[in-house]
């Protein structure tokens, strides 16, 4: 019998002789490239995350500021500091608004000249941070200071911290009356230092001071900022090497330091690729003009696999193929047979599967809407319980209706009419709360009322109305409008809120009707796709907004009503 030889040995032999020398070529290459590169890299990705910081705490600064200087005048606020009177719930709802914008949240105090706390914001306390607020307000009294903004770590209880103070003298007719002060939370501080392509970010006032920092091996004595940078713009932690860049802030003498390791890291390694990616064209030229000396000898087989691949993709389930060659192709060849096979029944088990799979997935965005005003609900309560008794009454039983409601999952559809009951009562809490300022109003034809609808379907968008159009307006005016057309059930969500420009209203729109959206605003995408995985493609949501005028959300779903009520007309019929 003729010896048998393996065309992994023919092609190594081939291979070796034709690609030897340009792989070498290409190593030294590769090294030269990695030694400048990532020099190149590493100054440049670290010096994109300082700047990136930057502009998150410039923010964050200027924020507070203007906040810290605009609250301290109103006379609200005063009105803590005084004998005569004492502040209402309007000072805590305008920080509760200021506050929920805000990156980096804050406790709000508002203390007298002696040290005593008039005011406050938090729901939880210690002795030690009660101490150490009077011990600033005492000092700002003392030295006669009316702006502060200093780093002082303050401990409260449930292991919660703030890293930095702004604090502002309240005046009136007789002189300073009290300080307004905030602290912000140093967690909050932290997730701003957290930016892609960077390891270690350190935030220090004037003094040094860190401020805030993702790595506490940078922390020395009394909080300071340890690291001392060489020539070269290296740093030392742990016998760990570090490329540092400083940042400088202007408006509020803080100093960033990003600090990025000197060995690998993403960006170079893609730059890498990129360039290994071009040097492999030159390489592939070469192999090129081997591979046609190797096809004169081992073509059959392969264009016989290449035939088979063709067929396959052209949908042909059946392109099976037969190689005799006793080698390596004919090994490969039972594996694609064994493939196809295999293959074949996947195809069957998929279309067992995708129904299943769209169950799922409804199931899954379904999951998603809850509601989001529990928490401001009880905060308007907290109130109410002091001033109405009986309006705290109403809230309690109308909240109670909707969470029983929102809550309950023994049915996928209702009747359209009992989701605007729940409307109702979800939009008269949210007037309870912002009392004149919102305005609610429902135009639904009877017909439409009796038709079926998926559960909570209106709400996120009404949410979305309250949540941002005070943004823009002092006051907000919701219109529900409803009715029948042809086969199709058409609703729209109108809201005079201000609406939004083109370009976001473009933005929005992409990322409601992209199928996989990884975007962190998902309200309006999973409406519409759960209304698509429901009724298909011809169904769903649309999106109108003018800048200045307002926005319109309109629905269409297929107009269908439930069983009993359709037998019963027939009967009537």
């Amino acid at each position: 019998m003729r010896a048998k030889r393996s065309f992994k040995d023919s092609l190594r032999r081939l291979f070796l002789l034709h690609t030897l020398v340009p792989i070498s070529i290409l190593f030294v290459l590769f090294l030269l490239f990695m030694m400048i590169n990532s020099r190149f890299v590493l100054i440049n990705q670290t010096a994109e995350a300082g700047k990136k910081i930057k502009l998150a705490m410039e923010e964050v600064y200027s924020s507070y500021v203007k906040e810290m200087n605009e609250a301290a005048a109103l006379d609200s606020v005063k009105a803590f500091t005084s004998v005569q009177a004492r502040g209402g719930p309007e000072v805590f709802e305008r920080f509760y608004a200021f506050n929920n914008r805000q990156r980096v949240k804050s406790i709000m105090y508002i203390m007298g000249t002696d040290g005593g706390i008039l005011a406050s914001s938090a729901n939880y306390g210690s002795d030690s941070s009660d101490l150490a607020l009077q011990a600033i307000a005492r000092r700002m009294h003392n030295q006669g200071l009316t702006e502060l903004a200093e780093t002082n770590p303050i401990r409260f209880s449930h292991d919660r911290y703030t890293a930095y103070t702004f604090a502002k003298a309240i005046s009136g007719s007789g002189g300073v009356q009290g300080y307004l002060i905030y602290q912000l939370f140093e967690p909050d501080l932290q997730k701003l230092l957290f930016v892609q392509n960077n390891e270690i970010a350190v935030v220090t006032d004037p003094y040094r001071t860190i401020i805030a920092t993702t790595n506490n091996l940078t922390q020395g004595l009394m909080n300071k900022y340890s690291l001392t940078i060489d020539a070269k713009g290296y740093v030392w932690i742990d016998d760990a090497k570090y490329y540092s860049k400083e940042t400088y802030l202007p408006s509020s003498k803080w100093r960033i330091y990003t600090l990025s390791a000197a060995g690998g890291n993403r960006s170079a390694y893609l730059s890498l690729a990129v360039f290994f990616a071009m040097a492999s064209v030159l390489l592939w030229i070469v192999i090129w003009y081997s591979a046609r000396i190797i096809s004169t000898r081992q073509s059959r087989a392969i264009d016989k696999l290449i035939y088979a691949v063709r067929e396959l993709q052209s949908g042909n389930m059946d392109s099976y193929v037969y190689i005799g060659t006793g080698d390596e192709f004919e090994t490969l060849a039972n594996q694609y047979n064994r493939m196809l096979q295999r293959l074949n029944e996947l195809v069957a088990q998929n279309t067992e599967l995708s129904d299943l799979r769209r169950v799922i997935e409804v199931k899954h965005l379904q999951s998603q809407f809850h509601p989001h005003f529990i928490f401001n609900v009880l905060e308007t309560l907290r109130y109410a319980i002091i001033v109405d008794n009986q309006l705290a009454q109403d809230m309690v039983l109308t909240l109670s209706r909707h969470l029983r409601y929102s809550i309950g999952n023994e049915q996928d559809h209702v009747v359209l009419g009992d989701d605007l009951e729940y409307i109702a009562g979800y939009m008269k809490l949210q007037q309870i709360r912002f009392k004149d300022r919102l305005h609610y109003r429902e135009e639904v034809d009877q017909a439409a009322r009796t038709a079926l609808v998926p559960r909570l379907m209106l709400q996120p968008v009404i949410e979305n109305t309250i949540k941002y159009g005070y943004r823009q307006c002092q006051c907000v005016a919701v219109t529900v409008l409803g009715w029948v057309e042809g086969p199709d059930l058409i609703l729209e969500v109108k809201d005079d809120a201000g609406g939004m420009s083109r370009e976001r209203l473009a933005e929005v729109r992409e990322i409601m009707h992209s199928q996989d959206n990884r975007a962190p605003h998902i309200g309006l995408h999973n409406l519409h796709r759960r209304l698509v995985l429901m009724y298909g493609e011809r169904y769903g949501i649309e999106l109108d907004s003018t800048l200045g005028e307002g926005t319109v959300v309109t629905f269409r779903l297929p107009y269908r009503k439930e069983e009993t009520n359709v037998q019963g007309a027939a009967g009537r019929g």
